[in-house]
């Protein structure tokens, strides 16, 4: 009989938050400067005799991460020592939060969360430049916000989903960019399996219900953070019904072989030895006015699963149309924009063509649409009152967005517009009749299909300006 296995999956994200300044320092928080070692100074560097001041503006963002997830805001909060040697780490120990964290509990995509807290970022390390190692202490000191959630999560396409909300959340609330590419936002997934427990069998005891925890560190993008999490449920699985046991330890993802590796092994909190920072003052948040609920709230955007439900709720769209607008904020407003008090019908059309020709120009071609909201209303106004046909509007549409202009005179000048003159399209009727009377016998004989190719005929004769649906009506009087 084959053994089934129950995975448990607990996630720690970290994402640097945007400030203007470091998180215990004044050098600039500059993610895109090239050049190493320039946004630094004593205090960052641990120079003896310095002393470390709170950046208020991070803990603020850390606040509406926390309303945002629904979590309870802590009234007192303070600062740890996290004691660990490594070479990124200048003072020998990590400023960060261990006993009372900013944020504790809430939730985001039907998962629990655990806290959420404040810590400052290591520097960068280069491993490729030879048998040595590089250090950019530019990074370190930035704000890093670390979320922990319970092990709720159960697979690798739900963590991935976990993580791509999350980074959806802090840049609406735009307290950070969270690109995984630029390692603005590192996951790391705690795996452990377990064989399911037969019917009947009484639950398992809390020290027995989870497996043994195996920390994959440093998933930089959503699909690593799948691949990762796929591969080491299957090894852990794998070792099991070797006969082994699974070793508690941190590992990494290797890319190029596309498995985890054995990194070291994994670390209890009481390894790194916490103790209050003697240097840093304890905060009690519901002194600091600003930092109160009421004000923070009106200060807050709506939220993205908000505007999810609203989406489809006020214009009708469907799953993929509102959460392509969720995701890509700049096309939602244009949409919105568009759409603000049209008819179901025009909606419709305003969204197919935003989320489908639109989307297609945005990835291939220079320019700029979203000034030009009322030249768009008005091209989706032409269409449905058949002014154009749907190879005029898509050329009209490339046109608008690479050089600019009014639908109406793009039209007029490249003679774009839809042929819906009875008379000027009954000569073309009569003209495809009599040069098709092969297809026209087929009709006759009730091969409904031929009138189809009698009408691509007529389009091809009118060089696409002829109303389709004009010149059909036509070619069945005609045939009757």
């Amino acid at each position: 009989m084959t053994t089934e296995y129950k995975t448990t999956i607990g996630l720690e994200i970290h994402a640097e938050l945007k400030t203007r300044t470091k998180m215990f320092c004044d050098c600039r928080n500059e993610p895109e400067e090239k050049k190493p070692n320039i946004n630094i100074c004593p205090v960052c560097m641990a120079h003896p005799g310095t002393l470390p001041v709170i950046n208020k503006e991070a803990v603020k963002h850390v606040v509406k991460v926390g309303l945002a997830l629904g979590g309870t805001i802590a009234d007192f909060t303070e600062f740890d020592r996290k004691n660990y040697f490594y070479p990124d780490i200048p003072k020998g120990y990590q400023i960060s939060q261990y006993k009372y964290p900013i944020v504790s509990g809430g939730s985001l995509n039907g998962v629990a969360i655990t806290r959420v807290h404040l810590e400052e970022d290591t520097a960068r390390s280069t491993h490729d430049k030879g048998d040595y190692t590089l250090i950019d202490f530019n990074r370190a000191g930035i704000p890093l916000m670390e979320l922990v959630t319970e092990p709720v999560v159960r697979t690798a396409e739900e963590a991935s989903a976990f993580a791509k909300e999350l980074q959806l959340l802090l840049r609406y609330l735009r307290v950070g960019d969270a690109n995984m590419e630029k390692g603005e936002m590192r996951v790391e997934a705690n795996i452990s399996i377990q064989p399911r427990r037969p019917e009947g069998v009484g639950e398992p005891t809390e020290a027995s219900a989870l497996g043994t925890k195996v920390e994959v560190k440093n998933l930089n993008s959503f699909k690593v953070v799948e691949k990762a999490i796929a591969y080491e449920i299957k090894r852990q699985i794998e070792v099991l019904e070797g006969g082994g046991k699974v070793a508690q330890e941190t590992r990494g993802w290797d890319e190029g072989k596309q498995e985890t590796f054995s990194q070291r092994e994994k670390e209890s909190s009481h390894d790194y030895r916490y103790f209050p920072d003697p240097d840093l003052p304890k905060l009690k948040l519901s002194e600091i006015s600003e930092f109160s609920p009421e004000i923070l709230n009106k200060e807050m955007p709506e939220l993205p699963w908000n505007k999810r439900s609203r989406l489809v709720k006020d214009y009708g769209l469907k799953g993929e149309a509102a959460e392509l607008f969720v995701q890509n904020t700049e096309l939602g407003a244009f949409f919105e924009s568009v759409s603000a008090g049209r008819t179901p019908d025009f909606i419709k059309l305003a969204s197919n063509y935003i989320t489908s020709d639109l989307l297609a120009l945005l990835k291939e071609k220079t320019g700029n649409i979203f000034s030009n909201v009322g030249g768009f209303i008005k091209l989706m106004e032409m269409i449905v009152s058949r002014k154009l046909s749907s190879r005029g509007a898509k050329d009209i549409l490339l046109i608008m967005h690479s050089e600019g202009g009014d639908p109406e005179e793009i039209a007029e000048s490249r003679g774009l517009k839809q042929e819906s003159n009875e008379e000027k399209l009954r000569e073309i009727v009569e003209k495809i009749v009599s040069e098709n009377s092969e297809a026209v016998a087929q009709f006759k004989s009730g091969k409904e299909s031929a009138i189809q190719f009698l009408v691509g005929q007529g389009m091809k004769e009118a060089k696409g300006s002829a109303n389709p649906q004009v010149l059909k009506t036509l070619f069945l009087e005609k045939l009757k």
